[in-house]
């Protein structure tokens, strides 16, 4: 049996180079390992659905299972609502769903399966000057640019 908790983890550091943390819904199971119930909107790595173990003491954390769900996070410099509205039920025909909306922020979670190229056309027609999308568990933390390929063994990819 597990249990619906909140979590806090590091998600990285302000402009002042103070630590920042991001609280995140988890249902926790007897071995006190973390089941993501959404996606996060600042935390790199990681997916609605993915079972990690935290350290308390440091805030790191060790993916010991991915669900196949991508993170995807999309930002605005005006108001989102109008675009939440056609974005997400395009999302949504495809099995996904919207995860956090905020004024200029939304994160949504879509299986993998649904296709690389599916998603990111929906996203790419979607986006106007003042958008941008981006995926939050694709690419290596650290560099942002190396695919981590996790997706591969989901897909039977080799």
């Amino acid at each position: 049996m597990s249990s619906l908790e909140v979590i806090e983890m590091m998600a990285g550091y302000d402009a002042e180079g103070q630590p920042v943390a991001e609280k995140l819904r988890v249902r926790v199971n007897e071995d006190n390992e973390c089941e993501l119930v959404n996606s996060p909107a600042f935390i790199k790595g990681l997916a609605s659905g993915d079972v990690i173990k935290l350290d308390q003491q440091t805030g790191q954390f060790e993916i010991k299972r991915r669900s196949g769900n991508l993170c995807i996070r999309v930002f605005s410099k005006d108001n989102i609502e109008p675009l939440a509205d056609s974005l997400g039920s395009e999302i949504e025909k495809l099995g996904g769903m919207l995860d956090i909306e905020t004024p200029r922020m939304l994160v949504f979670s879509i299986h993998v399966s649904c296709g690389f190229t599916a998603i990111e056309d929906i996203l790419n027609k979607a986006m106007t000057s003042s958008t941008a999308w981006y995926y939050g568990n694709v690419y290596d933390p650290v560099d942002g640019q190396t695919p981590l390929n996790w997706w591969q063994e989901i897909l039977g990819e080799s």
